[in-house]
């Protein structure tokens, strides 16, 4: 068994040592409570066990593709070009081809959301979200957004879309968060979110775990949880 597994307090005993109590509580509520908390510091320890786990990943397959992408101010790059000066790369594959007149709903909510903190993940990593729309088309509807940190690239030749799961090979789109790092000269993939449709349990959508949107996380601290006929919309006029 892992050492620092051995070290910790038992989760029941932290629940049971939990000093919180809300006003009028029953009796019942709180022996619910507790059993609860217990399994979400369980949780807490295993997303902390899933991370470690993540890290220990053996090197990924290095990236060699044939990739091309043009920034917001028309200037194009490589794929190297896209870390800047930062070690590690994450790029998101937004649902937003040619085809789409406005994009995935879906995608759009999770990245307001990331647009939030895009300033302080550049501290630590290069942020990138790659569309397969033209760039002035990109740069139009982030103006609409009011989106202002996040940074938006095009896939001029599919190429990277293809190679990284955001465009399948019968034409559709699906979304895609893939992490590279760039050590001792050389890029390599170091993880991808792989929970498609074939990973999902009966009647749930796919999604990652931890699940990356936090609206989501929200709603499943709530009594109606995330619903199973309701999505994000682009707008609410």
């Amino acid at each position: 068994m892992d050492a620092k597994i051995d070290t910790l307090t038992p989760a029941a005993k932290l629940a049971r040592d939990n000093p919180v109590r809300l006003p009028n509580e029953s009796a019942a509520y709180r022996a619910a409570r507790t059993a609860l908390l217990a399994e979400e510091i369980e949780l807490r320890r295993h997303i902390e066990r899933v991370a470690d786990q993540r890290r220990a990943l053996p090197p990924g397959g290095a990236v060699t593709g044939d990739y091309r992408f043009q920034r917001e101010d028309g200037s194009k790059t490589d794929f190297a070009g896209l870390f800047g000066d930062k070690p590690t790369l994450a790029v998101y594959s937004y649902m937003f081809g040619p085809q789409r007149e406005r994009p995935c709903p879906m995608c759009t909510n999770l990245l307001g959301a990331w647009e939030g903190n895009a300033a302080d993940l550049a501290q630590r990593l290069s942020l990138i979200v790659v569309a397969r729309s033209p760039i002035e088309k990109l740069i139009a509807w982030k103006q609409e957004r009011g989106w202002k940190n996040l940074q938006l690239v095009t896939d001029l030749n599919d190429a990277y879309s293809r190679d990284y799961f955001g465009l399948l090979p019968d034409g559709s789109e699906i979304p895609a968060f893939n992490v590279f790092t760039r050590r001792d000269g050389t890029i390599r993939h170091f993880w991808s979110g792989e929970m498609t449709g074939s990973t999902a349990d009966p009647g749930q959508d796919p999604r990652g775990a931890p699940d990356p949107g936090p609206m989501w996380g929200i709603l499943d601290d709530t009594p109606e949880g995330r619903g199973t006929d309701w999505y994000p919309n682009l707008d609410y006029a």
